[in-house]
């Protein structure tokens, strides 16, 4: 996640290691500075459309210049719009009206309003994409912050439950931006939880914490393996008309077990 207003940031783009470039116009960018913001986002949108990286632009809430900001936006065609504050599946519908058909919606997750109606939030298929605002989404809550730490049983249930809400909706779900860049253990700690929980993909605010995820959610080449082996046992058997066999090496073998190796790889 990039601040639009600081140009030394943007200029460092094409040397960054993340998948994805979020282009930040909302928190971290006062007021005074979002007029400014905005227009180096736009030209550092145009500057870098040849580059192989998805850039996904953070407008500010619909109703504090957001809706300006997706029409100011649209001719650029960033791959995708993420829009924060979002309560209801209205304020979903409002912010697709003002998009270009070309760009993709992503809903930042972070009201209490948003949490209670999160299965209701996908009203189109170019909702792609929901990340989890847990600072906002607890003070909201009257929830400590004390309590977001890996092992605390209500922080672990959110996750847990943000991430198969999402994924039953077909939403590609995204954990929290740790925001303390400097405590690499603690942010270790908790790519260990969401990479055992099915996470796939985590905010960052610095290139150290990128590293990190990429190292983290990196497919383990013998889960690899070991997928395409219970493929071709199962497509062997089910050719013969088994489709429920024991596997002296992998144990029993349905076709539960033969869709599940077949999604690690599509993954």
């Amino acid at each position: 996640m990039l601040s639009c207003h600081n140009e030394k940031h943007l200029q460092k783009i094409p040397s960054l290691d993340a998948q994805c470039i979020m282009l930040n116009l909302e928190d971290g960018v006062c007021k005074e500075e979002k007029p400014k913001a905005l227009e180096l986002c736009c030209r550092y949108l145009d500057k870098y459309k040849e580059l192989d990286i998805m850039f996904v632009v953070r407008v500010n809430a619909l109703n504090e210049g957001g809706l300006d900001e997706i029409l100011k936006l649209n001719p650029y065609l960033p791959d995708a719009i993420r829009v924060p504050k979002i309560k209801t599946k209205e304020d979903v519908q409002t912010a697709l009206d003002a998009l270009s058909p070309q760009i993709k919606l992503h809903l930042s997750i972070e009201t209490a309003q948003a949490w209670n109606s999160l299965a209701t939030l996908r009203v189109q298929k170019r909702v792609t994409t929901f990340y989890l605002g847990v600072l906002d989404l607890f003070a909201e809550l009257s929830l400590p912050q004390s309590i977001i730490n890996p092992t605390n049983p209500t922080m672990q249930y959110i996750l847990s439950h943000f991430l198969l809400t999402s994924l039953s909706m077909g939403i590609k779900p995204v954990s929290f931006v740790f925001q303390e860049h400097k405590n690499l253990g603690m942010f270790q700690q908790w790519l260990e939880l969401e990479k055992e929980m099915g996470y796939k993909a985590k905010g960052c605010i610095s290139p150290t914490q990128v590293s990190l995820v990429n190292a983290a959610f990196k497919s383990d080449n013998a889960e690899l393996e070991k997928a395409k082996r219970i493929i071709k046992l199962f497509e062997k058997q089910r050719s013969l008309g088994v489709t429920g066999f024991s596997d002296a090496e992998f144990g029993f073998i349905d076709e539960p077990i033969y869709k599940g190796a077949l999604a690690l790889l599509n993954r």
